[in-house]
């Protein structure tokens, strides 16, 4: 069975219809393509959830087969300042579309990275540019757009995917490939994805690798993320004041090669579904985003664990 095509490329949506978990998005989408009109639009959200992908598709069913020509997609994050503008966007635009095409789409990949001066620049170039050219702007923060860009376009908010989006993809891509997988290994794949399809896409490819039939403690373990009922049992033993098993259990993990942030990436989707008072999830909160922050700062990230299960067994009132 061949392997070596990288799957999330393989199996990106060549259509709108194809793109998961956005209905509402991918609706008004659609209607931009049968009116065969375009305003800029700015997609916002997560990595993973679909923006380049509608962005692509839609190119696809408005242009056919003259959609490479008339379709750029640029990453912000490689160039970041105002020569950027000047250059291979203010080139692209100018030119005319080709076909029987009105205008051209230039994709702007993390606008949120470009400089002030450069999307003010750029605010410019969509002004003068607008009878021959329309822009998509992809960002993780649309606040971080500059507020004459964000004025001139429509907002999506693309939101993370849910369980039923990323199962049924998961399903059909191991049904292409010839893949076992059960209902455990796709709640583990949720887990790890946390909405973000290409994640749980590379997920199920770096385990087809290992074996045809997908196990859940394969998934855990190619991602480097613990099992959740393990994080469960760091905080339980933490809340319960035994701080030396909590410290044990916490050092098996980080022995597995499970870094610091991914574990309180975890603690926090837990803590906020233990069955204790509110006040409590509270400060149990306030400490995990501390140590989140110090660990980002630069902190010892083992220390920080460590106090922070502290913490945990501090508030528990146990001696």
């Amino acid at each position: 069975m061949p392997r070596d095509e990288i799957w999330t490329e393989k199996y990106r949506p060549r259509t709108l219809n194809e793109v998961s978990g956005q209905e509402a998005i991918i609706k008004n989408l659609q209607s931009y393509v049968r009116k065969r009109n375009l305003p800029h639009l700015i997609f916002s959200g997560t990595a993973g959830v679909g923006k380049t992908a509608a962005a692509v598709s839609m190119a696809r069913e408005f242009y056919g087969d003259t959609w490479s020509e008339n379709f750029t997609e640029l990453n912000a994050s490689d160039e970041r300042g105002i020569d950027v503008v000047r250059n291979n966007i203010k080139n692209f635009a100018r030119t005319m579309p080709i076909g029987n095409a009105s205008f051209k789409i230039i994709f702007l990949d993390e606008a949120d990275a470009l400089t002030d001066a450069a999307q003010s620049a750029l605010r410019r170039t969509m002004e003068r540019y607008s009878g021959t050219c329309r822009f998509i702007l992809s960002c993780n923060y649309s606040s971080k757009i500059i507020d004459p860009i964000q004025s001139r376009c429509s907002v999506y908010r693309f939101k993370s995917l849910s369980y039923d989006a990323i199962a049924a993809r998961i399903k059909y891509i191991a049904d292409k490939e010839g893949l076992k997988v059960s209902e455990e290994v796709i709640r583990a794949i949720n887990y790890v994805s946390m909405g973000d399809m290409r994640r749980a896409v590379n997920a199920l490819q770096s385990a087809a690798v290992l074996n045809s039939e997908i196990k859940p403690e394969m998934i855990y373990e190619i991602t480097a993320t613990a099992r959740p009922e393990e994080i469960k049992e760091v905080i339980n033993k933490a809340l319960d004041g035994k701080f030396f098993d909590a410290l044990d259990t916490l050092e098996v993990l980080m022995d597995k090669g499970i870094s610091g942030d991914e574990i309180l990436a975890q603690m926090h989707r837990l803590v906020i579904n233990l069955d204790i008072p509110a006040r409590k999830k509270v400060e149990l909160m306030d400490r995990i985003g501390e140590a989140d922050y110090r660990i980002t700062e630069g902190a010892h990230e083992r220390i920080q664990l460590d106090a922070l299960i502290a913490a945990f067994c501090l508030s528990s009132g146990k001696e």
